[in-house]
């Protein structure tokens, strides 16, 4: 990912920032993220998710899950456990900034959040240094 951070249409319905993920910074054959349905580059485990396929967000005015009457569902639920206890995120708590700031103030949190302090460059979920400059990144601080 190049030091200027864009995470326009690269947040997935269920609130996952796809702009953070390893799969969408890694230099060869980068993964274009859950809106992105003819990615050849989009792992197996996200073409098959069970959110972005969800019957329940087709019905949805939004398109993300905090529209949806099964909101939040199990599915959800887990998936947001996991993350919080693995990598510190939270895609309830990115779900209601959206829907409570809108779209672009939530970007403008989710780039200064997710920029390495040292280099500027943006950081991964999945990683706990940047992968830029390498500098630790202490994630359970935030």
């Amino acid at each position: 990912m190049s030091k200027e951070m864009r995470y326009d249409r690269m947040i997935a319905p269920c609130g996952m920032n796809c702009g953070l993920c390893i799969g969408h910074l890694r230099e060869k054959r980068p993964c274009g993220g859950c809106f992105k349905t003819n990615d050849a580059h989009k792992p197996n485990v996200c073409r098959s998710c069970k959110i972005v396929n969800c019957e329940h967000l087709a019905e949805t005015a939004s398109g993300f899950c905090y529209d949806c009457k099964e909101y939040p569902c199990t599915r959800l639920k887990n998936l947001d456990r996991r993350y919080r206890t693995k990598y510190g995120m939270s895609m309830i708590e990115n779900l209601s900034s959206v829907k409570k700031n809108g779209m672009e103030v939530f970007l403008k949190i989710e780039e200064e959040k997710w920029k390495c302090p040292v280099c500027g460059f943006g950081l991964s979920v999945h990683k706990d240094f940047c992968l830029n400059c390498k500098t630790v990144i202490n994630k359970n601080a935030w």
